[in-house]
């Protein structure tokens, strides 16, 4: 039975009026190799340094081995980091370099006096005692004869190792590498990756790792934690996150994939790109879903055997495998397969049942809660929009003053009622000019979906659109927000109708 060795249970972090990390549970098993995966600002470092004990949580437990460490300062916690910044010792040789914590260590001994009473006291370790454990950590990183090299002599991946043999001569319980071989060139990286996980094996303790890159994590971890705004999306062996993701985030982010709009037309059936398809998910009839397909998993025949028929319109070798382009209507599909089909073909395509993944969507329509001006604008999303007040009262009209009269002839002032407002992905329109524009935000997503791009815009107050458009638009453009008046529906909070 596996042990917990570190818990997180309601973990939050803020910083100010900024929520980095959201209630946040997790256990880690005692030799497990676990990966935090995600796009920068996600959360997984603050994690990280939570578990050190560089930062401390705003809200929660975080446990060690069952015990409470949630206060407890790094130097008190068997934890050593690995940072991807080495901060190895430049006027140190490779040998001192590791030794460098050795020295300030100090290890408990129990001796017996004349009496025969145990006596217990804290020794610093002796120069035989250091250099046999630094030889140990040299020969796990593959250095031994390194000791008297100076460190600018090293390659990036030398160094690396050396780091590496530093925080692990101290014998901790835990390992944390926070995105370790970020500064390494791709094929050093690629060695380093399989490297780290033999050194895993080789000293049996629990390694925490960071990365934005989703090779390093499938190619590495016991198991991936998948993380997005401070919040996981999904716990699982990398096998488990890339086979069966939870949401459009987790499909898109690991590994390619083709992500359609798609509509449950009955038990185990799907409608997308404008056919039927049998699938092995279960979801309501008549339930609007997405539609994720690996391009591995699509199958290529002659155009009258396919379930889809498109025409090919790019074709790229990449060694191992061609990746083709196949438009199908209005949708675009990516196809891999070691058989090429040329540009300019006109192809069938064929879909299993379990290569078709269907999730709820995230996304179905904006919602914000809102409050009207004496202007009868409406104040939501950070912006002031223009808006049809009468929706509030059905059969009201406005008058010369800008009062609403209902059906029945009361004169109602409108200014400071809370609304709920819901606008649909599609009426939310963004562009480059933000000097008039209703809202003003930074796109932090974009999702191609076959035929349109979903893109996510937040506010300098963390208010989001979420709009569909077939424009593309690059991640972290400063865009202005735009939503005709008549697009733009209210309703009264509850408290309002009260009023």
């Amino acid at each position: 039975m596996s042990e917990k060795i570190i818990e997180f249970i309601g973990v939050s972090k803020t910083y100010g009026k900024t929520l980095a990390v959201e209630n946040v549970n997790f256990y880690v098993n005692k030799g497990e190799f676990i990966t935090f995966l995600g796009p920068s600002g996600c959360g997984k470092t603050t994690t990280l340094r939570m578990i050190a004990g560089f930062e401390m949580p705003s809200e929660g437990q975080i446990l060690l081995g069952g015990r409470d460490i949630t206060a407890l300062p790094p130097h008190k916690r068997p934890i050593n980091t690995v940072f991807q910044r080495y901060a190895l010792f430049p006027h140190l040789d490779v040998y001192d370099n590791i030794a460098f914590g050795l020295k300030l260590k100090k290890a408990r001994v129990v001796l017996e006096d004349e009496d025969g009473n145990r006596i217990e006291r804290f020794e610093k370790l002796t120069r035989d005692e250091i250099a046999e454990k630094v030889q140990n950590a040299l020969k796990i990183v593959d250095l031994e004869g390194f000791e008297d090299r100076n460190i600018s002599t090293l390659s990036g991946g030398q160094q690396q190792r050396v780091a590496i043999a530093r925080a692990i001569v101290n014998e901790p319980e835990i390992l944390l590498l926070d995105e370790p071989l970020g500064a390494l060139d791709l094929k050093m990286r690629k060695e380093m990756q399989l490297e780290l996980k033999e050194m895993h094996r080789k000293l049996g303790i629990t390694f925490i790792y960071v990365t934005h890159d989703q090779e390093e994590a499938l190619t590495m971890s016991d198991t991936v934690i998948v993380m997005k705004d401070g919040n996981i999306q999904q716990i699982g062996t990398p096998m488990d996150v890339y086979n069966e993701p939870k949401n459009v985030f987790v499909a898109d982010f690991i590994g390619e994939s083709n992500i359609l709009s798609g509509l449950m037309t009955d038990k185990f059936k799907v409608k997308f790109a404008g056919q039927t398809f049998d699938c092995v998910d279960d979801f309501a009839k008549n339930e609007y879903v997405d539609v994720v397909v690996r391009p591995e998993d699509i199958i290529m025949t002659d155009a009258v055997g396919g379930q889809l028929v498109g025409s090919v319109t790019s074709s790229i070798f990449k060694g191992m495998h061609y990746e083709m382009t196949v438009m199908v209507g209005k949708n675009e599909f990516t196809v891999q397969s070691t058989e090429e089909r040329k540009a300019g073909e006109t192809i069938g395509l064929n879909i299993a049942p379990d290569a078709i993944h269907i999730m709820a969507k995230e996304f179905t329509v904006n919602k914000f809660d809102g409050y009207v001006t004496k202007k009868n604008t409406v104040v939501f999303g950070d912006g002031e929009y223009e808006a049809d007040v009468t929706q509030l009262y059905p059969g009201s009209t406005l008058d010369e003053e800008g009062y609403l009269v209902t059906k029945n002839g009361e004169k109602i002032d409108l200014t400071d009622v809370d609304v709920s407002v819901e606008v649909s992905l599609k009426d939310v329109d963004i562009d480059d000019s933000i000097e008039e524009a209703n809202a003003v935000g930074s796109i932090i997503s974009i999702i191609y979906k076959g035929d349109h791009y979903q893109v996510i815009v937040r506010t300098e107050n963390e208010e989001d659109y979420v709009l569909d458009t077939e424009y593309l638009w690059n991640e972290n453009d400063t865009v202005g927000v735009r939503i005709p008046s008549n697009k733009i529906r209210l309703t009264l909070k509850p408290e309002a109708q009260q009023k």
